[in-house]
């Protein structure tokens, strides 16, 4: 094997082996019949929330809503997001849509 394959192969082992500990270092801290401590069920309550108002903050950072396409392919996107959502309540449906529908219109239709 080549060394570049070489440092695939140890970053990709690295990765993996990270990833499995971030999955099980909760149920290794929270064994059993003991009780989720009330600040962990806070933080499972809000954080959802945040990550996708963060997610909507930074995908639209750089939309400039006074040139150019005016942000309408985003704005047109997130409605239909937001409506798909409601409608169907199937979050891969939404995204996945959503996503779709802002390709389509960047590459054909706001050129």
């Amino acid at each position: 094997m080549t060394q570049t394959a070489v440092q695939s192969v140890i970053t990709l082992l690295i990765i993996a082996a990270v990833t499995f500990v971030l999955r099980a270092l909760p149920f290794m801290l929270f064994r059993g019949s003991k009780p989720v401590p009330p600040f962990i069920s806070y933080l499972g309550k809000v954080l959802p929330f945040a990550v996708i108002g963060m997610l909507v903050v930074y995908c639209l950072k750089d939309v400039s809503f006074v040139s150019g396409t005016y942000g309408l392919p985003e704005l047109i996107a997130i409605v239909v997001i937001v409506i798909l959502h409601k409608w169907k309540h199937n979050l891969l449906l939404s995204v996945g849509g959503g996503t779709v529908l802002y390709m389509l219109l960047v590459q054909f239709v706001f050129i």
